[in-house]
């Protein structure tokens, strides 16, 4: 049976919730963690306004608690913990930044480019900070929801004067309490957050070319 594109390392059993350390997840003779990634957004719409320029992307942030490689859950609202042997393929700013760009690009409308070709010329940058992005428990034997909450500011390069700013936000109940359930949900919820934040960044990269 092939494995989904997300999925490396698979291990037979479901990963449980625990807010353990790092050497928990990989050492004690366990087995080693299951890594997961994300897609892209390749769906938009056809009207799009083209952005003529290039577009950079500069590094994601997010909050202390996801700035980490662990996939955050909130057993309550005010507990964050990660789930155990279970691992993002990369830390979290990293993964959605790349997730990012390749979202920009298949919507046809932006060239971008990454932080790393920072000798591209680009005259416009996107800032992306990621406020949430974990699975919340209602009761600990139900099904979580993966909530995504992202923020974007567009600035003007090289002076990085702002430009706008938006946020965008969903929320996916995954279908079981299965691990693979929730990364699923997380799949969906980011590719919500990314379509409407792409969507909102050709429309204003385009407005402020046509400014001058």
């Amino acid at each position: 049976m092939t494995l989904p594109r997300r999925a490396f390392l698979a291990l037979p059993a479901m990963a449980t919730v625990a807010g353990c350390s790092p050497i928990d997840l990989v050492g004690g003779g366990r087995p080693p963690p299951r890594l997961y990634e994300l897609t892209p957004k390749s769906t938009f719409p056809p009207d799009l306004p083209k952005v003529r320029g290039v577009v950079r992307v500069e590094s994601a942030t997010a909050t202390a608690g996801l700035n980490t490689t662990r996939i955050a859950l909130r057993p309550s609202p005010t507990a964050l913990e990660y789930y155990a042997n279970a691992l993002w393929i990369d830390v979290l700013p990293v993964m959605v930044q790349n997730l990012f760009v390749e979202s920009l690009e298949n919507s046809g409308a932006i060239d971008a480019v990454g932080p790393a070709a920072a000798g591209v010329p680009a005259r416009f940058g996107l800032l992306l900070h990621i406020r949430e992005f974990q699975a919340e428990y209602s009761t600990p034997s139900a099904a979580p929801t993966a909530r995504v909450r992202l923020q974007c500011r567009a600035v003007t390069l090289p002076r990085r004067d702002s430009i706008a700013a938006t946020g965008a936000e969903a929320a996916v109940e995954a279908t079981g309490t299965a691990l693979d359930s929730v990364v699923d949900a997380f799949d969906e919820a980011l590719g919500k957050a990314l379509r409407e934040i792409v969507v909102w960044a050709a429309e204003t990269l385009h407005a402020a070319e046509g400014r001058g």
